[in-house]
């Protein structure tokens, strides 16, 4: 999302399995395996001086958020020298803020903050990095740089490239002339989705492909079983789907097996686990899902350690962490699903 979406690939610098490039977007429960892919970080894993690491996100509505929260506080534990503060989750902003401000008095050691809205929360980063708590924003930036110390997060545009690229390879082997293609978006205002549309669109071209059918779902079950109903029933045949978020894609699949349809193929986004299982057990229409990992923020608390410290990547001839950190998409399949199993979160 917006312009830090493309800036490089760095996906082994951190030494963390974690970071191995995966993926999107967002259950209450957290199980055991959404925090699984943590690894030691090579010299950097060596105890450093004692740091307190505060931490604040959103209220879990989905699989993705509950990873996040999960992978952090299971990364920190790794690191005898950290002592992790976490805030209690809220979709509201004021109360963010307010929970947030309170590590700041504390004069915690770094913050590592997933903003409900990057844009209503600059000020807040700004206020810490004045105060001399360097932040580390997690996916959702702030809008001025100024506001935090470095940026991680996924790559929006290039899983739209991703599932673009996954399709129109899979028509033209197939031999499709003038395909139906559709598409299932998250939140249409958001930037993340658009820039998540606009790498699809662009991926697509390159195959002379367009996108047909499309509308908007809200990133839950609910809404991409009610949104798949409405464009199921809209396009009498497709030869291909895009759904942006495999959370939203449980829903999605509901209404495409009360449908009744099986004729064209699926790929779904951020990857999660039981989109996995179900690439991996080929019995559905979902024959693929492109990464947007919440593995991010186990390296969001990596790297607000290391900066803590005043340590820089060890696999990096830099002495200080980058600025920004994005993560690349990977097409997760039935060929490779086995890879990325142990990183897929429960939706």
């Amino acid at each position: 999302m917006s312009d830090h979406s493309r800036r490089g690939f760095l996906s082994g610098a951190l030494g963390i399995g974690a970071v191995a490039a995966l993926t999107a977007c967002t259950s209450n429960a957290a199980p055991a395996n959404n925090a699984a892919g943590a690894a030691p970080a090579g010299d950097n894993a060596e105890p450093g001086k004692p740091v307190t690491i505060g931490f604040s996100c959103p209220a879990a509505d989905h699989g993705w958020i509950a990873a996040i929260a999960a992978n952090a506080q299971a990364q920190a534990a790794r690191y005898p020298d950290v002592t992790f503060e976490a805030v209690n989750p809220t979709t509201d902003i004021t109360q963010q803020i307010a929970a947030v401000d309170t590590l700041i008095t504390k004069k915690v050691s770094a913050l590592v903050i997933l903003p409900n809205d990057g844009s209503q929360l600059t000020a807040l980063g700004r206020k810490a990095m004045d105060a001399g708590i360097p932040v580390i924003n997690l996916d959702r930036v702030f809008d001025s740089p100024l506001a935090y110390r470095t940026w991680i997060g996924g790559d929006n545009y290039g899983m739209g490239v991703a599932a673009g690229t996954y399709i129109g390879e899979q028509l033209k082997a197939k031999g499709v002339s003038n395909p139906v293609i559709g598409e299932i978006a998250g939140i249409d205002n958001l930037p993340l989705t658009q820039d998540r549309s606009r790498g699809f669109v662009d991926a697509l071209s390159s195959y002379g492909y367009s996108v047909g059918p499309r509308q908007a779902a809200d990133f839950t079950a609910q809404g991409g079983q009610r949104i798949a109903a409405n464009l199921l029933q809209a396009a009498p045949r497709l030869d291909a789907l895009w759904n942006h978020d495999d959370d939203q894609g449980i829903g999605v699949l509901a209404a495409i097996q009360q449908a009744g349809r099986g004729e064209f193929l699926m790929v779904g986004g951020a990857g999660s686990a039981n989109a996995m299982r179900a690439i991996k057990a080929d019995d559905t229409v979902l024959k693929a899902t492109v990464t947007y990992s919440p593995s991010m923020a186990s390296s969001a608390v990596a790297l607000a350690r290391l900066v803590a410290q005043n340590r820089g990547m060890g696999d990096l001839v830099e002495k200080e962490v980058p600025m920004s950190l994005t993560l690349a998409s990977a097409t997760i399949t039935k060929d490779n699903v086995d890879t990325y199993l142990p990183l897929g979160f429960e939706s």
